[in-house]
């Protein structure tokens, strides 16, 4: 068939609607198949044309022509010039939206940025807006950079839009590339208005330039736009996010000053704003500010109160806030019944949780996902995995099903109960319910494996998860690196940083601390500090934590003066040392044998009202008994009661030892038995030397069987030796050890009677 048959009997076809308005589609079919691109361009440009009988057209090649025709971007852009010019843009933009979203290779974008024929600027700025509206807003941008070639000026809405999606892309290089549109659409004769400003305000908040988005609001009124309520809220709410709450006084009266009065909004971001900065007080005195002028607070605004006060245990407090918008005849909602029940699990226990639970199913609010998350993850805290598992099954029975949430707080629960079986299971289960497990699942299960020593079978894990496209993480390579460490095998502890970085994860401060902590315990101190010094080429900011791991390295290894230096050096870097570091150089002084430097370091400590603990005091009480120094030993005790600092087990361990050794053994019989009688349970502080809990058993038990047997003397040097390794033990050893000096006083006394 020759070409013109074919473009006069597809014209004829259009022209001939039928009187239902439909085309004759079979006689279309026959034809279509002979067209090409030149002829459909013909078509379509027709004039004498209606825009509903080219519409039908166009979707009708969409179905029938063969696929290069149907994903030509020819056909569409043919079709365009006729339906704008009779200003059919909503038309003209759905076909736009719809080609764009399945056009993988962007053929359309590039026929665009280079086509074969001039376009015209409505054309432009329609597909500018379909790019924005169909999420590829780099793509509107180009087209922007060539309406700015052309010279066009793009419609206020169009730029307002490409604006909004630039601001709320995930680069912060968007908002600069935003600022570059703001600046060539006013060149080009756009005029903003208060919206095209409160976006440019909102995309400098979001990136935390709060002094670009002032400096914008000053400017507003030069283009005789002024800031409205949302300019202010927007900047009020990322102030309070970033806890600059000076700043948030002077913006509110900046506000006032306008001529502008806070509305709910406003009133809430402040609610919100204080509640993060745990200013409770300061939130509530804004709902009764709210209430004063005549705004009554909103559900929203109880429940972020009632968050704030359930972060800080407030719960009473919290319930109160309840009841005061049940008095308003403000229903409280899920929201606010999950609130309260995480709070009173994490507070109070389990019983007002659960009947805050029969409260909320009483008054009619259906529980969700997040309620049974929340008894999930508390029976899985108290190591109720059996009645977590219970809880998850009557969550499906009632109709609720398990998210990603629940299933990784099974799998992380099931791990801590050292039920690695039972957590694969859950995987898989995830996985069958269309669940992928994500990154914590998995790390999760690492943690244990590494936990366990089984750290080969740990990396074989993130091989095969690596394979599934599972993207793994800085904390699933900073949990594998520590396994390794642990587990002596440094080398492949290395080799995995490597790897890592090597797959372009940029190690943070806490996993350089990780691989630090991990050379220091591997003896490489050194090595460590050069670890170190690439964290600070890195720009990255070394905590106390960094600094205390490298010094508690070198003191590890018997370099003290290293230490030393290695802290002076970071002090002038600003490093701030703290209790913990005080504790590490003083009890690296004592090991070391350097007791008088550090008495002399002590002293200085306590003259500058350095803070100190039991750990520091028992550390110094510990050295001075070794060396026979009872009397300063015995001051020190008394000068650390005098600081509310209670002596722990360590204390007395090191002080009835040095009695022992001295021979002094009736003192000692005496200062225990003294202990007992004022109740002291002799437990460690929190902050005191790591125990070796097998050790503490092990000793603990020898030392109680040889008291059962009455050889007091060889469960007495057992005591000892258990004091050199600085091993505790349990309250009940010391009163066995009590009672055997109390007994084998007595049988010595019978036997020195004379007959």
């Amino acid at each position: 068939m020759k070409e013109e048959e074919v473009v006069e009997g597809i014209r004829r076809i259009l022209q001939q609607k039928k009187e239902n308005g439909e085309l004759e589609s079979e006689k279309l079919k026959c034809l279509i198949p002979h067209l090409t691109h030149p002829l459909i361009d013909s078509i379509l440009s027709c004039k004498t044309l209606q825009p509903t009988t080219l519409l039908s057209f166009f979707n009708c090649l969409q179905t029938h022509a063969p696929p290069p025709l149907r994903s030509s971007p020819h056909a569409l852009l043919s079709i365009l010039p006729p339906l704008l010019v009779r200003r059919k843009f909503a038309d003209a933009k759905s076909l736009l939206i719809s080609f764009i979203s399945s056009d993988r290779t962007h053929a359309l974008h590039a026929l665009l940025l280079r086509p074969r024929r001039p376009l015209s600027k409505p054309l432009l700025d329609t597909a500018l807006g379909a790019y924005v509206h169909t999420g590829h807003p780099h793509h509107a941008y180009q087209l922007f950079q060539k309406m700015k070639r052309l010279h066009f000026t793009p419609n206020l809405l169009t730029c307002n839009t490409l604006l909004n999606s630039l601001v709320r892309s995930l680069s912060s290089h968007s908002t600069f590339l935003a600022s570059g549109v703001f600046h060539d659409a006013v060149a080009l004769g756009v005029k903003p208005n208060t919206n095209t400003f409160n976006i440019l305000i909102y995309g400098h908040c979001r990136h935390k330039k709060f002094d670009h988005a002032l400096a914008l609001v000053q400017q507003m009124p030069e283009f005789g736009c002024f800031p409205d309520i949302v300019t202010y809220n927007t900047i009020l709410d990322a102030l309070c996010k970033k806890g600059q709450l000076n700043k948030v006084r002077d913006v509110l009266t900046e506000m006032k000053n306008a001529g502008l009065v806070p509305n709910r909004n406003t009133y809430n971001i402040l609610v919100h704003g204080y509640c993060r900065l745990k200013w409770l007080k300061e939130a509530s005195e804004v709902i009764d500010l709210m209430t004063k002028d005549g705004m009554l607070p909103d559900v929203w605004t109880y429940n972020t109160l009632v968050r704030g006060l359930c972060d800080e245990g407030k719960i009473d407090e919290a319930i109160r806030v309840r009841d005061e918008m049940v008095s308003l005849k403000l229903i409280p909602d899920v929201v606010t019944y999950n609130t309260l029940i995480d709070g009173c699990f994490k507070w109070c226990g389990s019983v007002e949780g659960f009947r805050l639970i029969e409260e909320m199913k009483f008054r009619g609010v259906e529980m969700n996902v997040v309620t049974h998350n929340i008894v999930v993850k508390w029976l899985c805290q108290k190591g109720k995995i059996d009645e977590a598992s219970d809880a998850v099954v009557r969550m499906v029975e009632s109709g609720v099903y398990p998210d990603r949430f629940t299933y990784n707080t099974m799998i992380n629960g099931y791990c801590k109960a050292g039920k690695l079986g039972e957590a694969f299971k859950m995987m898989d289960e995830m996985a069958r319910k269309g669940l992928k497990p994500d990154v914590f699942t998995l790390n999760s299960v690492l943690h244990t494996l590494c936990t366990e020593k089984k750290v080969e079978e740990a990396y074989e894990l993130t091989v095969q998860a690596g394979k599934r496209g599972y993207v793994l993480d800085e904390v699933t390579y900073g949990t594998l690196i520590m396994g390794y460490f642990k587990a002596e095998q440094g080398g492949k502890a290395l080799k995995l940083w490597e790897e890592m970085k090597g797959r372009g994860i940029l190690p943070s401060v806490v996993t350089y601390n990780t691989l630090i902590r991990g050379l220091c315990l591997s003896w490489k101190t050194d090595q460590a500090v050069d670890k170190l010094n690439e964290l600070l080429e890195k720009g990255l900011v070394p905590d106390e934590s960094t600094c205390n791991i490298v010094i508690r390295g070198y003191c590890w290894e018997g370099m003290v003066e290293k230490a030393f230096e290695f802290h002076n050096k970071m002090v002038g870097k600003s490093f701030k040392p703290d209790i913990f570091t005080r504790n590490i150089l003083l009890q690296g002084l004592c090991r070391e044998g350097m007791l008088e430097k550090a008495v002399k370091l002590f002293n200085s400590w306590v003259s500058k009202e350095a803070s100190v603990d039991v750990v520091t005091y028992n550390t110094l009480i510990s050295a001075l008994c070794k060396e026979g120094r009872l009397e300063e030993a015995f001051d020190l005790i008394t000068e650390m009661e005098g600081k509310n600092l209670e002596p722990d087990r360590y204390t007395y361990n090191a002080i009835v030892n040095a009695l022992t050794h001295a021979g002094r053994t009736e003192e000692a019989e005496k200062f225990m038995s003294k202990l007992l009688e004022a109740g002291q349970d002799m437990k460690p502080h929190e902050t005191s030397q790591e125990l070796d809990a097998s050790g503490d058993i092990m000793y603990s038990e020898k030392i109680n069987d040889l008291c059962t047997q009455g050889k007091y003397k060889e469960a007495m040097k057992l005591f000892q030796e258990s004091e050199e390794k600085g091993i505790g033990l349990n309250k009940y050893t010391y009163i066995k050890l009590i009672d055997g000096f109390l007994k084998r006083r007595k049988s010595v006394s019978k036997v020195a009677q004379p007959n």
